[in-house]
């Protein structure tokens, strides 16, 4: 019996390998040659990335004849481009939110490289990390509070971006002052202030690039340098999109309550829009109500009317 089904099995791939053949000699030469140019597999290539000479951060220059740095910005530059998931919702969300961004950044006096900051802190999103910091600058708490921002249950204003890039522009301009350059300003956005002191204590150097750091602040500036790079020369990077590909800013009104709020859903209907939309922008806004017993006065976005609704 197993040999039977031996013999069965060999006379079966026979057949098989002899019905291919002659598939294959039946195509002629040129559609075969057709086939194989239009297979996407075979047109899709990798290639290495060009580093930039003159490449900065906030007008300091980046020391590229160190072999390190470059292979450090390389490295950036090649995660970056080849994410193109990422890389394009960047593009996308850089169009709708720099735009409220740059101008408080020149404002302050911060330069205004400091929005690619918040790309790579949040993605321009209202995230959330496991050590507790919130919104597009992930600000901390004590750091939020000590700059003036509301929070607690009803009200978390590392959400409100205007406000929360206020605070940035703040802790971003002490840095400078007291550690001497953007760029150790930047890292120590990530580590600390005293965290980047110490270190230069440590090590006896005076500039970032002469750091030994940890994994997530030795990257923190090349990262910034790379989705600036990226996001400033789209075409050089291979990213091809239409303006209206990116995302727009929505049109808002500002209404003014300086009362309780028992109801957001209901208070939304009024301006006739639901409670979603509210929340989308008012992120800042907790709970489903304001308690607001001290009477203090808020600002709410209302969306233009017929953004939302179905032409």
């Amino acid at each position: 019996m197993n040999t039977l089904k031996h013999i069965l099995a060999a006379f079966g791939a026979v057949c098989l390998i002899s019905l291919i053949i002659i598939a294959a000699q039946s195509i002629p030469e040129n559609d075969l040659t057709l086939t194989l140019e239009n297979d996407p597999v075979n047109k899709y290539n990798v290639y290495a990335i060009q580093v930039p000479n003159d490449l900065n951060f906030a007008g300091e220059p980046i020391p590229l004849h160190n072999p390190d740095i470059y292979e450090r910005m390389d490295r950036e530059l090649l995660v970056n481009t080849y994410w193109q998931s990422n890389a394009l919702l960047m593009f996308k969300r850089a169009e709708k939110y720099f735009p409220i961004i740059e101008p408080i950044l020149k404002e302050h006096g911060i330069p205004d490289d400091f929005k690619y900051l918040a790309v790579i802190e949040s993605g321009l999103t209202n995230a959330v990390s496991p050590a507790g910091a919130r919104g597009f600058w992930q600000i901390m708490p004590a750091t939020g509070k000590e700059f003036g921002l509301e929070i607690n249950q009803n009200v978390d204003e590392r959400y409100h971006l205007e406000k929360s890039t206020h605070v940035a522009c703040k802790y971003l301009k002490q840095s400078k002052n007291k550690l001497g350059s953007w760029t150790l300003a930047a890292a120590a956005y990530n580590a600390g202030n005293g965290g980047i002191s110490k270190q230069l204590n440590i090590q006896k150097a005076d500039n970032y690039y002469d750091l030994l750091l940890g994994e997530e602040t030795g990257r923190y500036i090349f990262r910034i340098i790379a989705l600036k790079e990226i996001i400033n020369n789209p075409t050089t990077y291979g990213f091809n999109f239409k303006p209206e590909d990116l995302y727009q800013h929505i049109p808002t009104r500002k209404i003014e309550i300086d009362t309780a709020v028992t109801d957001f859903a209901a208070f939304a209907k009024n301006f006739n829009i639901n409670y979603k939309i509210l929340k989308l922008h008012n992120p800042w806004l907790r709970e489903p109500h304001l308690n607001n017993s001290s009477r203090k006065k808020y600002v709410i976005d209302i969306p233009a009317e017929g953004i939302y609704t179905a032409p």
